[in-house]
């Protein structure tokens, strides 16, 4: 059988631990070191990607500013003006015949009550609505109020403005007062 025996003045001292350790703490860092550079690569790639997505957008801007100083140039030619006044009115004739005057006129008679008729009226197109300004005449008091109150109670016209109510000065008529007033026509 054999011993083993250290006769050495110092004794063995193991430093399996600290290898151990260190090798742990080796393997943990250079994971951390992994995950930091997959990290930096990614947000790098990305500020890549977004770095080319802000350059087109920035040529397509400027394709556009140039696009847009061409056509106000071409625009302020005298010549042109009257084109675009003719392109003005053509848009007002086709706006005006997209609203049913027809199906107007018929809501404007149900929504009249008895005693009070309509005197003149002016139509005009204002930003895709029809604002009409009415001068009627009634018969009575109770009439105009009548009128006012059908047309606020009215699913056909509303944003009722009044401008006046006055009698007539013409004593030909047999209006008792005259209102002027004007509504938005919605067409309901």
């Amino acid at each position: 059988m054999f011993v083993r025996l250290n006769l050495a003045t110092k004794p063995l001292v193991s430093h399996r631990r600290f290898l151990v350790a260190s090798a742990a703490v080796g393997a943990l860092a250079g994971i951390l070191f992994m995950a930091l550079a997959w990290h930096y690569l990614s947000v790098r790639k990305a500020e890549a990607s977004f770095r080319a997505r802000a350059d087109k957008v920035e040529k397509e801007m400027n394709a556009l500013q140039e696009q847009k100083a061409d056509l106000d140039r071409f625009f302020a030619k005298p010549e042109v003006h009257g084109i675009q006044d003719r392109a003005k009115f053509s848009n007002a004739v086709i706006e005006a015949r997209s609203i049913n005057w027809t199906k107007m006129f018929m809501d404007l008679e149900k929504t009249l009550p008895s005693g009070a008729h309509v005197l003149r009226i002016e139509p005009k197109l204002d930003r895709g609505s029809v604002v009409v300004k009415f001068v009627v005449g009634t018969s009575t008091q109770d009439a105009k109020i009548q009128l006012l109150k059908s047309f606020e109670d009215s699913k056909s016209f509303s944003h009722i403005e009044l401008f006046s109510s006055q009698v007539p000065k013409n004593q030909q008529t047999t209006d008792v007062m005259t209102i002027e007033f004007s509504a938005i026509y919605t067409g309901i």
